[in-house]
């Protein structure tokens, strides 16, 4: 998840993202154009509209969105909205419920990978084709996504760089990072043996989550993880990726069994000079350092893309949340000019100055207000190329399953090609959800 405390800036350029047109087929949704668009929704009225609106948040966005939507208020006084922060911990439960009991807000805030499985309940407003998506970054936009329809739109974003100290590096003889697998290896080995690291980086060994440490290092191969039918975890090119993942801890230059709550503290003290974070992270370790004495860390450590191998393009996770309207509103037109409101660039760098969310449209990156720090705009040069998981509604479930396999590649030794065969195995059981 994002942090709301991250001091955070880039600028990016401009990216193809996915275009929300396509013909009537006359069930309320539009057939792509021909050119893999998603299918789209009956257009709205965002203009002259009112109702009462009941909307869903999570974490500072819940905290801070009432701030913002008094603007939107101001702007259309016949809408009313009311703002219910939900906590994340409770979230996913709580959505479950409400669509089981047809009690789901008129408009939330949801996370990218949890799209399928509300899609896949028939919950979610297919995106009107009225609501321009072009502006987005692609793979924030293919997060909405499922199978072929839109259902919302991203509304913040965030994407995973190496972290690495420059300082380390530089006694350890890497004036460069290498953008090969193969060399990043090396200087992480280097930052160990010769630059005085406990361990040479931090990587994640299973456990919740660590497919988003891992999938990064597969896609930069030319991985991929699922076709329009299916998962495909047991290809050669995820099999490699997985052996690559494994051989930092069978070669102890990543620790297995790495303490809690300790990246800030031992990236700061030099202990473990590399992990692979979001941009959020910038202010933690540099607050961090800061209260330990050392204003001055921020030249200290640098961010790099993940590398790639076999001539694939460096592709990292992109996360974030998104903005979804549910099929049983009342308000459908009001929802969508909200949600087309809030995705608006001026309101965009609005919502950044109050809870530094990352912008998901793409021109808001030009605002004064996103271009004062360079070493951010690697964050920018990634999300053009960050990727999504499948939006299968199983997806959450094969992703613990995933986990699990990578603990013990981490932890046992386990191979590329058994863990790989043991996801597959598992995912084909479970299915897409579909």
């Amino acid at each position: 998840m994002r942090r709301s405390q991250m001091i955070i800036a880039f600028a990016a350029s401009t990216a193809l993202a996915l275009t929300g047109c396509g013909r009537d087929d006359g069930n309320g949704t539009t057939d792509g154009d021909g050119d893999g668009a998603p299918a789209t929704g009956e257009a709205v009225t965002t203009e002259g509209v009112s109702g009462e609106l009941e909307v869903w948040a999570m974490g500072a966005e819940g905290e801070k969105l009432p701030e913002l939507v008094a603007d939107f208020e101001e702007e259309n006084p016949d809408i009313t909205v009311n703002v219910t922060p939900v906590p994340w911990d409770s979230a996913h439960d709580k959505f479950v419920n409400s669509i089981t009991a047809g009690t789901t807000p008129d408009v939330a805030m949801v996370g990218t990978t949890w799209m399928g499985e509300f899609a896949g309940m028939d919950a979610l407003d297919p995106t009107p084709g009225s609501i321009d998506t072009s502006k987005f970054f692609e793979g924030a936009q293919e997060t909405t996504v499922v199978d072929g329809t839109s259902y919302g739109v991203p509304w913040y974003v965030e994407t995973r760089l190496v972290y690495y100290r420059t300082d380390i590096a530089e006694e350890a003889g890497q004036t460069e990072v290498p953008q090969d697998q193969d060399g990043f290896k090396e200087m992480a080995a280097a930052m160990k043996e010769k630059g005085g690291a406990d361990w040479g980086i931090s990587l994640q060994p299973g456990q919740t989550g660590s497919w988003q440490t891992v999938m990064p290092f597969a896609w930069s191969r030319g991985a991929e993880i699922a076709t329009e039918d299916g998962y495909t975890f047991d290809t050669p090119e995820m099999v490699a990726a997985v052996d690559y993942y494994g051989s930092f801890f069978a070669e102890e230059i990543a620790n297995p069994n790495p303490p809690e709550g300790q990246t800030e503290a031992d990236f700061v003290s030099g202990a473990v000079p590399m992990f692979i974070s979001g941009p959020w992270m910038m202010s933690i370790v540099e607050d961090f350092a800061a209260n330990e004495g050392d204003d001055a860390f921020g030249d200290k450590y640098d961010v790099t893309p993940v590398p790639s191998a076999d001539g694939a393009e460096s592709s990292s996770f992109i996360g974030g949340s998104n903005l979804a309207v549910f099929s049983n509103t009342e308000q459908r037109d009001a929802a969508w000019a909200l949600v087309d409101w809030l995705t608006q660039p001026e309101t965009q760098v609005t919502w950044y100055d109050l809870t530094s969310a990352l912008p998901s449209v793409q021109s808001a990156w030009e605002d004064e207000a996103l271009t004062s720090d360079d070493k951010l705009a690697k964050f920018g040069t990634a999300l053009q190329t960050a990727q999504a998981p499948p939006s299968f509604p199983s997806w959450e479930q094969v992703a613990e399953a995933f986990d699990g396999e990578i603990e013990k590649v981490a932890k046992e030794g386990l191979s590329g090609q058994e863990a790989m065969q043991a996801a597959q195995s598992q995912a084909d059981s479970i299915g897409t959800g579909q």
